[in-house]
């Protein structure tokens, strides 16, 4: 199944009022963590799937890659992302991430950011990755940590008063579909696991370089104190892994 909620009009409008669709990558309470896995990009080539808004392809020009790539599925996302995130050097395209099908060795970095959750096709994804980077390259993604995905409520468990007591997980080893809710409306995602995460990319070749579970920082929970509660569990796992380079 191809999730694309995106072009749901009430949904996107939700989407559009997030912190992080309004002022980019800096209100999103993961992205120092994630721009710390980056390889150098000056003078690379770059793929970005699911680029919603194109944000991250913007900060890729900005390091004066040679070139980026930004797909997805929606076109709603495109259409905000040339608005928003426009200019020499970038390409946005309009493909489901299971459909990429590129030449080998055409990225020297792959990034993705919050978009493999709503795949039943991670290792295939994985396969194509590989093999659309050159020796030596890199992928980098973010995903929804499994220990907020286990379940479909994806919620707290709350006191009589309302007070968050604590992140419930259970049926971790069950992976596969849920139906999680998110912003007010019904959306299926993908449940697996931290060995399935790491697993997937050993199983098609790649080198695992670093993995993080990064919580909003100092700075991030002064500008937004309601995230305060982020610091508790993980929201988000944050994988590097890189291609062998050619012997």
């Amino acid at each position: 199944m191809k999730e694309n909620k995106y072009d749901d009009p009430g949904f996107f409008e939700n989407y559009s009022q997030m912190a992080r669709s309004v002022e980019g990558l800096n209100a999103a309470g993961e992205w120092e963590v994630f721009r710390s896995l980056l390889p150098p990009l000056q003078d690379k080539r770059v793929l970005d799937i699911g680029c919603g808004f194109g944000w991250h392809c913007r900060y890729v020009m900005e390091q004066q890659a040679a070139s980026v790539i930004g797909m997805d599925l929606s076109e709603k996302m495109l259409e905000q992302a040339r608005l928003r995130n426009n200019g020499p050097g970038i390409t946005y395209l309009r493909e489901a991430m299971e459909d990429i099908d590129f030449p080998p060795g055409s990225f020297d970095v792959v990034l993705s950011s919050l978009a493999l959750h709503y795949t039943g096709h991670y290792d295939l994804i994985c396969r194509k990755v590989h093999n659309s980077l050159s020796a030596g390259g890199h992928f980098i993604f973010s995903t929804e940590h499994p220990v907020f995905t286990a379940m479909e409520t994806q919620d707290w468990y709350y006191g009589t008063a309302g007070q968050r007591l604590h992140w419930p997980v259970d049926h971790y080893q069950g992976e596969g579909r849920r139906m999680a809710r998110f912003l007010d409306t019904d959306v299926v995602k993908y449940h697996r696991t931290v060995a399935t995460l790491i697993n997937g990319l050993l199983d098609v070749g790649f080198i695992i370089t670093r993995v993080e579970e990064p919580k909003p920082s100092p700075a991030v929970l002064e500008k937004y104190p309601e995230m305060k509660d982020e610091t508790r569990r993980p929201i988000f796992i944050l994988i590097a892994a890189q291609k062998p380079s050619a012997v």
